[in-house]
């Protein structure tokens, strides 16, 4: 199905044409950053809420390993 020149060269088919571009480069862009994994913003930066001191029933009992980060997958 072919258009006539008229309506392909009027404001509404332009503005219209726009909005598909835009929604293209928005969808391709989600694509994108989809295949990569996920970052964690919080693991950047020094946790400030570790205790100075054991709370441990066991008090002499050696500090445990920090918690493990999230797993990649979704």
């Amino acid at each position: 199905m072919l258009l006539p020149e008229s309506v392909l060269s009027s404001d509404w088919f332009a503005v219209l044409a726009v909005f598909v571009a835009v929604n293209t480069v928005m969808y391709v862009g989600l694509a994108v950053a989809k295949v990569f994994p996920k970052l964690y913003p919080r693991d950047w930066f020094s946790r400030r809420y570790t205790r100075a001191q054991t709370r441990s029933i066991h008090p002499d009992a050696t500090e445990s390993a920090p918690p493990a980060r999230r797993s990649l997958r979704h």
